[in-house]
């Protein structure tokens, strides 16, 4: 069975390399009360994603969309990390309309107290 290749932002193609995703997150959630457990699931999950999707080359930014998506629901302060990185943000100013746009929708979901 061929591997998966990944097609990177500049054209480059190299193996799907999950340990490579395992790093980001671990970065991202550094110092974050996520279980090692979690992180691991997280990388997992993206894996079998990736393979399900039955594809033989997957471009870097399908699994990154991946990842945040992931990381949103498991801890938003490492999906903001992660996701500075990712997106890299030119600036202060886009970063603060991504958690704004968090915010919004936590909101939204937050049942009103009183």
């Amino acid at each position: 069975e061929l591997p998966i290749m990944v097609i990177k932002k500049d054209g480059r193609r190299e193996p799907f390399d999950s340990n490579k995703i395992r790093i980001g997150v671990r970065k991202a959630c550094e110092k974050r009360p996520v279980s090692a457990a979690d992180q691991d699931k997280l990388v997992a999950d993206v894996e079998r994603e990736v393979f399900n999707c039955l594809e033989q080359e997957v471009p870097s930014t399908y699994i990154g969309e991946l990842v945040m998506r992931h990381l949103k629901i498991l801890d938003e302060v490492s999906y903001v990390r992660f996701a500075s990185v990712y997106r890299s943000f030119a600036d202060l100013e886009t970063l603060k309309h991504e958690v704004d746009q968090m915010l919004d929708r936590g909101a939204a979901t937050v049942p009103p107290t009183g």
